[in-house]
């Protein structure tokens, strides 16, 4: 039999999540599909998404929620859990956190052989290679990335006010709008300082931040690279020495001397920092393939991140390029541009205030300038804050 502080800890998780709100991944998730992994970085709202899920299935379905951090599994294995679970007539095992297990790749597989009358899923760190594990995963389990809050989200989640979304050529076609909400900036304003985690709601943000930040370094990244305490903090160290530059060229001499690493050490370092999506890297189009190209600049991830890490005084510059390379990353391909800051399925854009001009640009076909502190588009002069509409 499973062991009934299993399903006490999964019925209270279940009375604890509200389904008033869904993320944008939920609708597009398949599932019924056999094995489903939700990965992301921390506190982005995967597990509240798969007890949705649990809270929506009918009565006849017999299902099990249990998180791998959970103190019965040092003692127990996750194999071992989905043979008695099995036992019962259970058709649907989801593991959160799957990442605090440290066989979890070949644990997962055998479940998967082993039981083809179960489905599974399982939600781990953005960290996990779900496709390069020690079992090979790759043709069994489909894989989903969960991002943070778009603004449209966070007007839902924070303020009760539903937005449509909106593809990117009606962003640039101008039909944007919020229904209901005449003046989106001081909204957008709250959302680029405390709105892209769900847990912000919560309050306290600053040190609820600074919590996610730490334990993604030295727990997530430190397991899955299997580094010691002494990489963990010097990764730490190149986040605050890049949260001081970003969005900048990277210079791997400079970080090397400033973090006390080998220059060959930095792109593998910048990589797993991605990789836990505490930053992001703008690549050009030489790779041929999305993410494959060479990188012209770093990113902090996203605006909250950044104005933690800059102890609430964050260029506002460098967090509008942060916020558009951050929206429009989930939908489409946002490369680096030669002349300008990005390029967007063929699209150029240059971002700036409420000033900011048209030379960049002036050349250049399907070419855009978008300002931030203007509510309404005018031609090719679109509001920073309606790129947030898109997912």
């Amino acid at each position: 039999m499973v062991d009934e502080s299993l399903y006490a800890y999964m019925r209270l998780q279940l009375v604890l999540t509200s389904s008033r709100f869904h993320r944008y991944l939920y609708d597009r998730v398949n599932w019924s599909a056999r094995m489903v992994a939700i990965t992301g970085a921390r506190g982005v709202g995967k597990s509240t998404m798969v007890l949705q899920h649990l809270k929506e299935q009918p009565a006849d379905c017999k299902y099990l929620y249990v998180s791998a951090d959970h103190t019965y599994f040092s003692t127990h294995s996750l194999v071992e859990v989905a043979d008695e679970f099995s036992k019962e007539s259970g058709g649907l095992l989801v593991i959160d956190e799957v990442h605090k297990y440290s066989d979890w790749s070949r644990q997962l597989k055998q479940i998967y052989d082993t039981h083809p009358d179960m489905r599974v899923i399982f939600t781990g760190s953005s960290v996990l290679d779900i496709m390069d594990g020690v079992a090979d995963l790759s043709r069994r389990v489909l894989q989903y990335t969960l991002y943070g809050l778009s603004f449209r989200e966070f007007l839902e989640l924070f303020h009760n006010i539903k937005a449509a979304k909106y593809t990117l050529d009606e962003i640039l076609a101008g039909k944007a709008q919020i229904e209901g909400l005449l003046h989106p900036l001081p909204l957008f304003r709250q959302y680029l300082s405390e709105g892209y985690y769900p847990f912000a709601i919560e309050g306290d943000f600053p040190m609820r931040m600074q919590n996610v930040i730490t334990k993604t370094i030295e727990s997530d990244i430190a397991q899955y690279a299997e580094i010691k305490a002494a990489t963990a903090k010097k990764l730490k160290k190149m986040l605050a020495v890049v949260s001081t530059l970003a969005p900048y060229k990277p210079n791997a001499d400079r970080l090397a001397s400033e973090i006390g690493v080998s220059r060959n050490s930095v792109p593998e370092y910048l990589a797993l920092l991605e990789k836990a999506q505490l930053i992001g890297q703008l690549r050009d189009d030489t790779g041929g393939m999305r993410g494959l190209g060479k990188v012209e600049k770093v990113y902090i991830d996203n605006p909250n991140l950044m104005t933690v890490l800059s102890g609430g005084k964050a260029d506002i510059g460098n967090m509008r390029e942060t916020f558009f390379y951050n929206q429009m990353r989930v939908e489409n391909e946002v490369i680096s541009s030669r002349q300008s800051d990005f390029v967007v399925d063929g699209r150029t854009f240059e971002i700036g205030g409420r000033n900011k001009g048209k030379r960049q640009i002036e050349n250049l076909e399907n070419a855009y300038v978008v300002k931030d502190d203007i509510e309404f588009a005018q031609g090719n002069t679109i509001p920073l804050w309606a790129f947030g509409l898109n997912y």
